[in-house]
C-alpha cells in the first residue's frame, strides 16, 4: 500500500513491520499531521517497526515540523527498532548522528547508491 502526501510518500512493505518513506522538499507541520497517523497505525499493528527513509531533493523541516518530529520522537522513543536513512549529502549523514540520542532505534546512514544494502540491513539480513 502506498500513501502520497505533498512531500512524503509512504509505502508499507510486505516485509511485516517495515515502512518505507520517501521524503522530498521541505517538511511542514501539515505534512506531519497527515503522515504520523499512518506510522502510529503501523506501530499499533506491529508493536515495533522499522523505517527506511529515502531522502530525495530533501530540504529539511520548517520550525513547526521540527517540533512535531520532536514530539513524535518522545512519544515513540521505544517503538522504532531500526531506522535506515538513505541520502546523498553530508548534512543528511550528519542528521543521522543527531537522531541517535532521541530514539532507542538502531540508526544507520547509507549513501543513495547503497539502497540494496539499506534494504538488507532494515530487514535484519
Amino acid at each position: 500500500m502506498t500513501t502520497q502526501f505533498s512531500c512524503i510518500e509512504i509505502e508499507e512493505k510486505s516485509w511485516d513491520n517495515i515502512l518505507t518513506m520517501r521524503l522530498s522538499g521541505k517538511l511542514t507541520k501539515e505534512d506531519y499531521e497527515q503522515f504520523i497517523p499512518e506510522i502510529e497505525r503501523m506501530i499499533g499493528a506491529h508493536d515495533k517497526v522499522r523505517i527506511l527513509v529515502e531522502l530525495v531533493d530533501f530540504h529539511g523541516w520548517t520550525v513547526a515540523a521540527a517540533w512535531e518530529d520532536s514530539k513524535f520522537g518522545m512519544r515513540h522513543f521505544s517503538d522504532i527498532e531500526r531506522m535506515a536513512i538513505v541520502g546523498d549529502t553530508a548534512w543528511e549523514k550528519g542528521m543521522t548522528l543527531l537522531l541517535k540520542p532521541f530514539t532507542k532505534a538502531k540508526v544507520k546512514y547509507f549513501d543513495v547508491d547503497q539502497m540494496t544494502a539499506a534494504k538488507a540491513w532494515i530487514k535484519g539480513e
